[in-house]
């Protein structure tokens, strides 16, 4: 029986969720490759964080999104597992608005960590 536990996410875009990895000062590695789980048991996955107790997690594709796997029973990360999802999530969201800004001709004027862990960011374009 497999421990391992998918948590689905909003997470598409590979190098986003990369940045927002190492933005977070998680190492990762590039996959495909295997993540280590319950009595030897592995599952393939894009990107894998390898803890020290040898039970990694990983973000999987799915065809629509990039899952989080894991087996939840051996989390061993600073945060609760929800709270690794947001912080993921709204690094990504990051990576993600300031990806797209830029190929539209946008540039940051402003990019702010509010106490409250919120991000003011202000993009602006010139146009002639």
């Amino acid at each position: 029986m497999s421990h391992f536990s998918n948590i689905k996410t909003q997470i598409r875009n590979l190098t986003s969720l990369q940045a927002a990895l190492k933005d977070l000062g998680i190492n990762w590695k590039s996959g495909p490759s295997n993540i280590r789980g319950y009595q030897g048991q592995t599952r393939t996955a894009e990107v894998v964080v390898e803890q020290e107790n040898n039970y990694d997690i990983g973000f999987s594709w799915n065809g629509k999104e990039y899952e989080l796997v894991a087996d939840l029973q051996y989390w061993k990360q600073p945060w609760s597992v929800e709270g690794f999802l947001q912080r993921v999530t709204q690094g990504y969201a990051f990576h993600t608005v300031l990806n797209e800004s830029s190929k539209q001709g946008f540039q940051v004027t402003e990019n702010k960590k509010n106490e409250d862990g919120s991000i003011r960011l202000v993009v602006q374009r010139w146009s002639a």
